[in-house]
């Protein structure tokens, strides 16, 4: 990786000499191996057993989870807030593991649309959940970097499972939460 990021650096024409660039395409390697973690990772290993037994059977909703991740497609930046419900039958999940959900899937290279629906998936997997509701707006650098170049714009995604897309009322109280 890194003599790719060397090839790059070349062929935009730069002298890998210069001071500031000798040591870049090593730190930018290192740096998409992070921004990339996410292929290291598996579910039920991130998760943990952090599944515990309980008998709440209402919403929980844990929302303003920051996403970071690349655009498959132009390897640029997307930047935005996750917002995540269930609904329990019978366990609940540890708060900090559906963070840590949203980032496994968001450190891979990804489209928005993808994404959502990975981390709903996700969720019903490790939970058994009644319904999983997964909205996620985010703001893209492939338009606003480069393209089109629409600085305000952001993109929402959502997906509805079980009951949050059976039940316009579930799904309404979800969508009232995270305003």
């Amino acid at each position: 990786m890194e003599n790719a990021y060397a090839d790059i650096i070349r062929a935009v024409g730069e002298d890998l000499g210069r001071p500031g660039l000798l040591d870049t395409p090593k730190r930018a390697a290192k740096a998409m191996q992070y921004l990339c973690r996410g292929y290291e990772q598996d579910l039920h290993t991130l998760v943990n057993n952090a599944v515990f037994p309980s008998d709440n059977d209402e919403m929980v909703v844990v929302k303003d989870i920051e996403v970071y991740s690349l655009c498959e497609h132009h390897l640029l930046p997307i930047i935005g807030k996750a917002h995540v419900a269930y609904l329990p039958s019978g366990k609940v999940l540890g708060l900090s593991k559906v963070a840590r959900i949203v980032d496994m899937y968001a450190r891979r290279l990804q489209i928005q649309e993808n994404l959502t629906k990975e981390i709903a998936d996700a969720v019903q997997e490790v939970t058994n959940a009644r319904g999983v509701a997964v909205v996620i707006d985010a703001a893209h650098m492939c338009m606003m970097m480069r393209g089109v170049e629409k600085q305000h714009s952001t993109t929402v995604t959502s997906v509805m499972l079980g009951d949050f897309r059976q039940n316009p009322q579930t799904r309404n109280e979800f969508l009232s939460f995270i305003k």
